[in-house]
């Protein structure tokens, strides 16, 4: 929780100055006013996020899922008035988006962290603030370092496909449908995450323990559960295409836009479904290095230079930067599983176990 509130002081001063930062980038002011306006309501979410996804690996890690549905339950059912009211019976539109966002995230994190602090289930585990809390900084920046880059140089491959979009023609148009696109994988993401998640701490779990085979065999529930997954959800969404762009907007020219993207989101929702659980199987066996290097070639050497030469050279516009996503996304998943399928899995509950020794100095 420490090291992730030092974090989010840089990013809070970059995201008090996102309006002049994006105007600075080319893009159009009055969409860089409100993307400003926004991303400063949002920083007591971002303070409060950092405490959060600690204590939601806390639970994570000692298998103790049924606090973290109970509250996230809680926090989404109260979530949709916020957003009602602060959206649209407040008047702050945008601005009440972020506030509920941010309101949001302080009230999960204060449940769970309730929960926590005095729940007996958490006894054992339980540990009081002390200077101890300093020592094990190197060790977390060792493997948070990697793994943020990891996650964030992807993330950000979207991000910097918004702002191409924000270059072409129309850039109301083709941001809105990027837009649109976006938040609908990220959407479908959370599944991913969650499978993802629960692979990474059953395998690293299991490689603590030395039992490579069962390691193993969580690798293929995984790969498993996503597939299953991702062609439920794709089919629906194709099929469901002209109904799509509905949901989010009342515009034609958006809903008929959408509905032409359609196609080609259904097959980044299968490959963002394996990606995304491959990475998470990356993360639990410790490989965040290898990770930062595959994502650093499949999204900037590759996924940003097709993505602009098909939107601006070959004139593809949107449909362009989103076949440029999906090579990406295609090339990530092709690297992750060829080195998940090279693993000797014995070796990694060894070097896991080594791990062990030395942390503890045994």
């Amino acid at each position: 929780m420490f090291c992730l509130a030092l974090v989010c002081l840089p990013l809070t001063l970059i995201w008090l100055n996102m309006e002049t930062l994006l105007v600075f980038l080319g893009q159009d002011p009055s969409i860089s006013h409100e993307a400003g306006r926004y991303a400063a309501c949002f920083i007591p979410g971002l303070f409060a996020y950092a405490v959060l996804q600690p204590l939601t690996r806390y639970f994570q890690n000692q298998s103790m899922i049924t606090p973290l549905l109970i509250t996230s339950c809680i926090v989404f059912c109260l979530h949709v008035p916020f957003c009602w009211l602060l959206v649209y019976k407040s008047g702050l539109g945008n601005l009440g988006g972020a506030l509920a966002l941010s309101l949001s995230n302080c009230l999960y994190t204060i449940i769970l962290g309730s929960f926590m602090c005095y729940s007996s289930a958490c006894s054992e585990t339980r540990a009081p603030l002390s200077m101890e809390i300093f020592h094990g900084i190197g060790e977390f920046f060792k493997y948070a370092l990697p793994s943020a880059a990891m996650i964030c140089l992807e993330w950000w491959s979207y991000e910097l496909i918004i702002l191409l979009s924000g270059l072409l023609p129309n850039p109301q148009l083709e941001t809105s449908v990027l837009s649109v696109c976006l938040q609908t994988t990220a959407t479908v993401y959370s599944i991913h995450l969650a499978i993802a998640a629960a692979a990474s701490t059953r395998i690293s779990n299991e490689l603590g323990a030395g039992n490579s085979r069962a390691a193993h065999i969580v690798v293929y529930a995984a790969m498993c559960l996503a597939v299953m997954e991702t062609l439920i959800l794709s089919t629906s969404l194709l099929v469901g295409r002209n109904l799509f762009g509905h949901v989010f907007s009342s515009d034609k020219d958006t809903i008929d836009y959408v509905a032409k993207m359609a196609p080609l989101v259904s097959i980044s929702l299968i490959l963002d479904g394996l990606q995304g659980v491959l990475s998470g199987i990356a993360r639990g066996c410790g490989w965040q290095q290898i990770g930062a290097y595959i994502n650093l070639g499949a999204f900037y050497l590759w996924r940003i230079p097709i993505a602009a030469s098909l939107a601006f050279w070959i004139h593809l516009k949107g449909v362009g930067l989103w076949i440029g996503i999906q090579a990406g996304a295609l090339l990530q998943t092709l690297l992750l599983a060829l080195v998940t399928g090279c693993t000797n899995w014995k070796n990694q509950a060894d070097e896991a176990r080594k791990r062990m020794a030395l942390a503890y100095g045994t």
